[in-house]
């Protein structure tokens, strides 16, 4: 019986303009409310999902989230409290490398997530949209300068947004070859390339998680459609895979479903696949 359901939400949770189809809000109430736990696993900030958690009903006892790609698990009380209980950030000095070195054009757009903050240098007009679209908060830089950031939280994260796959393979290729030891890289929905730490992704963090629950691997599911999906599809009971996902994730999911993001697939998986 599955007891906890690991989602990402971009392309897999949420339809592409950014909305919670009312079918999946149902479902996942159902599932809550008969003792399972649903946890957004997403590369966001956790606290970009406040409004996610609110739509959804999930704001009425304990919720965690499992953000930055693995790289924190936030526990959110109902009243607005909020706890982190795991974390697994990388050093200033690498968050500059990976920073430098992903200046590849005038035209890339650069995040650096902190455990409580969003900043962006050079963002592009697309990105800006997308922000919006997911009421994303974010600063945005308008220097390359980051030695402010030794006076904020831990760095979580550094990501790269550019239309041109070519321009992402580009960066993930000189980065990597400079400090491939110290990272682990991921792409994700058709835009960003991501870096974490090496060994921080959302399959280890979303079963250390479960350890913390006192749920076991088996009971654990996880939902996705990207690349940056991958290791969680992997590490859970069941991985599963929407309609919609690239074709690197339905080759290692166990399931595959036929509904697409848009078209409600996590109240599929809930309602035809869960405890049967």
């Amino acid at each position: 019986m599955i007891q906890l359901i690991l989602s990402d939400l971009d392309e897999t949770l949420l339809n592409d303009n950014g909305s919670i189809n009312k079918k999946n809000i149902t479902a996942v109430q159902d599932f809550v409310n008969n003792g399972g736990y649903f946890v957004p696993n997403t590369g966001r900030s956790y606290k970009s999902v406040f409004g996610t958690l609110n739509e959804l009903g999930l704001n009425k006892a304990t919720q965690y989230v499992v953000s930055y790609n693995g790289g924190a698990v936030a526990a959110i009380e109902p009243d607005g409290g909020e706890k982190i209980i795991a974390q697994h950030g990388m050093t200033l000095e690498l968050a500059e490398k990976i920073f430098t070195l992903g200046q590849v054009q005038s035209d890339v757009d650069t995040h650096i997530y902190t455990l409580d903050k969003l900043f962006i240098y050079n963002i592009s007009p697309a990105d800006k949209q997308y922000m919006q679209d997911r009421h994303v908060p974010y600063t945005e830089l308008d220097s390359d300068d980051l030695s402010f950031l030794k006076d904020e939280a831990p760095i979580m994260k550094v990501i790269f947004e550019h239309h041109e796959p070519s321009v992402r393979e580009r960066i993930g290729d000189v980065v990597t070859g400079d400090v491939g030891d110290d990272v682990l890289l991921t792409f994700s929905s058709d835009r960003y390339v991501e870096f974490n730490p090496k060994g921080v992704d959302k399959g280890s963090t979303g079963l250390e998680l479960a350890r913390i629950l006192g749920i076991s691997r088996d009971e654990t599911a996880a939902l996705g459609d990207s690349l940056n999906d991958a290791a969680q599809i992997k590490a859970a009971g069941v991985g599963v895979a929407v309609a919609n996902a690239k074709p690197e994730i339905k080759a290692i999911a166990d399931v595959i479903l036929n509904t697409t993001n848009n078209e409600a697939a996590v109240a599929d998986f809930i309602e035809n696949y869960v405890g049967k």
